[in-house]
């Protein structure tokens, strides 16, 4: 299957996972998503991103989002991990970790990078609209681990353009100003930003965030 693209409609699957079977679109319903693979179980980078999400969990529901991992161990192997991992991160994993024996999810959504391992997963993220479009992707090496803050920053920024003609300048975090996209001409700005706006270049204009 060829690489999956931002804004293509994100594959339904059935699979077993650590809190029942799933139909993914389906245990989607209207919520966004975050799908997150893992090379294998018992590694040590992924038990503490498996931790800090369980962690996490909250805010993610806060923002209407939920959080699945991936990977190609099997169903056994993912409760006796998820011991260790309650363990050391001082947590309790509190969402599904899918068993990917087959690879066939993992071939789905182009997981599988034979120069990274032709045996695991690469450490994949997708973030998942309520339309079931892709909004992210992201693919991070086996040495470094994963940043949910920046995931966070990420769905608050998609779903805050997805309902204003903004977008969100680097670094931007919620609360911040934003920028006004081009295509808003500058006659109708008074009328979709009343709390008003500072042009800083005929193409740069910033407005305090319109929904806070």
């Amino acid at each position: 299957m060829s690489t999956l693209r931002l804004g293509d409609i994100a594959p339904d699957f059935s699979a077993e996972t650590t809190e029942g079977p799933i139909h993914f679109h389906e245990w989607l319903g209207d919520s966004w998503g975050v799908l997150f693979s893992h090379p294998s179980d018992f590694t040590p980078v992924c038990t503490t991103e498996l931790g800090t999400v369980a962690n996490y969990l909250p805010e993610f529901t806060k923002r209407n989002t939920k959080v699945i991992a991936l990977s190609v161990d099997g169903l056994e192997s993912h409760k006796e991990w998820i011991k260790d991992i309650n363990e050391t991160q001082n947590t309790t994993v509190n969402f599904p970790i899918i068993a990917d024996e087959d690879k066939k999810i993992a071939t789905l959504y182009d997981m599988l990078h034979p120069n990274a391992s032709d045996k695991f997963t690469v450490r994949s993220v997708f973030v998942i609209g309520a339309d079931k479009k892709i909004k992210l992707t992201l693919t991070y090496p086996a040495s470094t681990g994963r940043n949910f803050d920046e995931l966070l920053r990420v769905i608050d920024s998609l779903q805050l353009t997805a309902n204003y003609s903004v977008a969100t300048p680097a670094n931007w975090k919620d609360g911040e100003d934003v920028v006004i996209t081009p295509a808003v001409p500058d006659s109708d700005i008074p009328a979709k930003f009343p709390k008003g706006h500072t042009p800083i270049k005929p193409y740069l204009r910033m407005t305090p965030q319109p929904n806070k």
